[in-house]
């Protein structure tokens, strides 16, 4: 583990599954912990259960996730680490036979829920000027296709990744963030005859847990993830290899390496 220890924390979708397991662990490690979640008996429960405070939230509506941000700080002083962990199974059928408005409300939690939640504390954690942590979760489904016919879910993990990639280059350097990678959890996602067959998600919560503590980039468990990852990165490296002009001076198209020239020539005016 690294020297930063999270003495407060917000995990959204808190209530149950993953997001309950790591406040769980969270609290043995004497964190302080906000659950947020949709209201009901199971926030209460989950909240009483580990001594946590709580605060309900819809992820859609950034309104109400703006009030939970003012709840956090006002509650909690500061908030060292932001888990947005919310999500909803996808809706499932091949894509062309899934209802368009369905795969909308599906992003309204499972993306914009997490664009929500980096919008509202972002801006917070940057001002309150101490080291802290954002992690999003992704999953598997962020790298490659594991449920078949769930064309929803997965466009959603993989935009997750690019949020988070993204938003990293935002922040200032005392703000961290991470994404957070589920293999196969037994978590109330799915449904139970077939979420049973995952790991646990108190094992996976034990593995994960020092990962966000020491602040990682990317937070991983399940290795066989990386035989499927190479089942699609093989083969564009190998496209590439082939089809790719060998001929072309890639510094002028590699809009990194242009953009970074552009900003570092000197000032036509100091020459």
């Amino acid at each position: 583990m690294s020297d930063w220890q999270p003495r407060t924390a917000v995990i959204v979708g808190g209530a149950s599954g993953i997001g309950l397991a790591v406040a769980k662990r969270l609290v043995s490690y004497g964190t302080q912990v906000m659950l947020a979640d949709v209201p009901g008996d199971r926030l209460d429960e989950a909240a009483r259960e580990i001594g946590a405070l709580m605060q309900p939230c819809d992820v859609s509506d950034l309104a109400q996730v703006e009030g939970l941000a003012e709840a956090a700080f006002e509650q909690l002083g500061t908030v060292d680490l932001l888990l947005n962990n919310a999500g909803v199974a996808g809706v499932h059928g091949k894509m062309w036979e899934v209802d368009p408005e369905l795969a909308r409300k599906h992003f309204d939690v499972n993306f914009w829920g997490i664009w929500n939640g980096c919008r509202a504390f972002a801006p917070r954690m940057i001002a309150q000027d101490t080291p802290s942590a954002i992690y999003n979760t992704g999953s598997e489904n962020s790298f490659f296709c594991a449920v078949p016919r769930t064309a929803a879910y997965i466009a959603g993990k993989h935009a997750v990744l690019g949020l988070t990639e993204s938003l990293r280059e935002d922040v200032p350097p005392h703000v961290h963030v991470g994404l957070i990678i589920p293999g196969w959890v037994f978590t109330p996602l799915g449904e139970e005859r077939f979420m049973k067959f995952g790991m646990d998600v108190g094992e996976y919560a034990a593995i994960i847990t020092p990962q966000i503590i020491s602040r990682e980039r990317f937070v991983v468990s399940h290795r066989s993830n990386v035989k499927r990852i190479k089942e699609r990165i093989d083969p564009l490296l190998e496209a590439y290899e082939k089809s790719a002009p060998e001929d072309l001076d890639d510094g002028n198209y590699d809009v990194r390496d242009v953009l970074r020239a552009l900003t570092e020539k000197p000032d036509a005016a100091d020459d």
